[in-house]
């Protein structure tokens, strides 16, 4: 070996990106001089094969060893011999055992100039004798103060202190090129992750905040709030339940604002948008040409969501035959893309959505039970609109905001009677249905005073009374605002006093005036009576 030939060959390695490349060029390279039979580089990583390894009985700990990477050279008496292969009878190296991986575990170089005396140490002392090895060495590949490998040469001639002195300027630019090709696969890596974040988080930026912020003070939204921060710095799964339209994709969206996973993707998956022959490849990504259409290489939803949340809306939808995919990632933490057979490792936090009854769907034999208690380690139910119409003065108010945004016009004023006839109304559709109607009113108000009237559904609006002949103008009395909301609390007043103070249950303030006790607590709040 001579030392402008290693030379040119570390300068041809210093500019290589790849890991693979880098480890190539390395071992051909010293394979390309004279009398160099085999090349070989070792790198350390975690024991994978410890149950088959043939130098399993020797290996002192089985946590991590040397793992052939690279390896080069050719022999004289049958040049169709195959030395490339890496999954021989030394694919591994047991840190601390033989020569090999007492260089991997001290860092020390080997250098045996003779292996004529060396013949015990020599497994294959055949092979050796065969090919006419005269020389063994073997120097650590040492970055910044760790031991990333071996490097070893088999020489047909005995090697000086000053080759090996060569031999060890070379490892240091290998080990330098090693550490700089995987930092630029990290990069590219990182790089390939934020792109498949961006270009996923485009598609949800739209429907981010599609029911506003989660906006209230009743006690039915603070009991859903109050649950989220226990278990908001956990890893448990959370199954969220509702009927359509109450919000649960911001309770998922709550839940991972607040976890530690904050700084990482909240990915969202419609289940029931996803064709079944594309299921695996929507979760899991494909590889090109794995079916017709696969033109590129691509990451599915699982890949995007790497060290964050994966919010799986419509959970219920996944068809039955395909539940058993989903599960079998959510226990393992593995899985592969379609046309692909290698394994990837995946860490992240499910939080799942429905609107079914999932317990009624597992008796049914439509959703698995395994899966179903692998979702709901934490359930948490969002109550309908109705039930909190508390909520709808600040909810309208803050929805008028935004839609008027949308639709470039000044926000309308939002009135009592509007919120009172907004609160009459049972809301079968929840947020989403008081979105729609306030924008269609909106619509209807062309910039001026907000009009319900052909926006809110017929439902909400009370029957008519019986035609009666008016009485003459003489005859006509009316209250003004003040006087009206005068009479009404003196109204909500009576009630309570006849109901003992009772607002709630039977015989309460509510059921005596008829109305929901929601929509009473609610109006003696704006009118400033106190219920004690």
């Amino acid at each position: 070996m001579y030392a402008d030939a290693l030379q040119s060959v570390a300068l041809a390695v210093a500019q290589v990106r790849s890991v693979d490349l880098v480890l190539a060029r390395v071992v051909h390279g010293l394979a390309a001089q004279p009398d160099v039979a085999l090349a070989r580089l070792w790198l350390i990583a975690p024991g994978d094969i410890c149950d088959v390894c043939p130098m399993r009985a020797e290996c002192p700990e089985r946590t991590r060893c040397l793992h052939l990477a690279a390896s080069a050279g050719g022999s004289r008496e049958d040049p169709e011999e195959e030395w490339s292969r890496l999954d021989g009878a030394f694919r591994r190296f047991p840190l601390g055992v033989r020569k090999v991986g007492q260089v991997g575990a001290t860092g020390e170089p080997v250098l045996l100039q003779s292996l004529g005396g060396q013949a015990g140490w020599l497994v294959r002392g055949e092979w050796a004798r065969r090919e006419d090895i005269q020389s063994f060495a073997a120097q650590p590949l040492v970055f910044r103060g760790d031991v990333l490998g071996v490097l070893a040469v088999f020489s047909r001639r005995a090697l000086g202190a000053q080759e090996f002195s060569w031999l060890r300027s070379f490892a240091d630019h290998a080990a330098v090129a090693l550490a700089n090709a995987r930092a630029f696969e990290e990069v590219a890596r990182l790089r390939g992750q934020l792109e498949l974040e961006r270009d996923y988080l485009r598609e949800e930026v739209k429907d981010a905040l599609a029911f506003g912020e989660l906006v209230g003070r009743s006690a039915a939204l603070q009991r859903v709030l109050q649950q989220l921060q226990p278990v908001a710095a956990t890893t448990a799964s959370v199954l969220i339940l509702g009927e359509s339209g109450v919000g649960k994709e911001l309770i998922a969206r709550a839940l991972h604002e607040q976890s530690p996973r904050r700084e990482r993707p909240l990915i969202r998956v419609n289940c029931a948008s996803i064709p079944r022959e594309l299921f695996e490849s929507e979760f899991f990504g494909h590889v090109k040409g794995a079916f017709t259409g696969a033109l590129r290489d691509r990451a599915g939803r699982f890949q995007a969501a790497e060290g964050g949340t994966l919010f799986l809306d419509e959970v219920g939808e996944i068809p039955l035959e395909l539940q058993g995919k989903l599960l079998r990632v959510l226990q393992e933490g593995t899985f592969e893309r379609v046309g692909d057979d290698v394994t990837r490792k995946v860490d992240v936090r499910i939080v799942a959505a429905t609107n079914r009854n999932l317990k009624a769907e597992v008796a049914a034999g439509r959703f698995r039970e395994d899966l179903y208690y692998r979702l709901s380690v934490f359930p948490i139910e969002v109550p309908p609109l109705r039930e909190r119409a508390e909520d709808i003065p600040l909810l309208a108010e803050h929805l008028l905001q935004r839609v008027s945004a949308r639709l470039k016009v000044a926000p309308p004023r939002l009135s009592q009677a509007h919120v009172q006839a907004l609160q009459r109304y049972d809301w079968p559709g929840n947020v989403r249905e008081l979105e729609n109607v306030l924008e269609r009113a909106v619509i209807l108000s062309r910039g001026g005073k907000l009009r319900l009237e052909g926006a809110l559904p017929e439902t909400t609006r009370p029957e008519a009374p019986p035609e009666r002949k008016a009485p003459a103008p003489s005859t006509m009395s009316f209250l003004n605002e003040t006087q009206w909301r005068q009479r009404e609390k003196e109204n909500l007043q009576a009630a309570l006093a006849a109901a003992g103070g009772k607002v709630y249950g039977p015989g309460g303030a509510a059921e005596l005036l008829g109305i929901a006790p929601t929509t009473l607590a609610s109006r003696l709040k704006a009118l400033g009576i106190k219920v004690r």
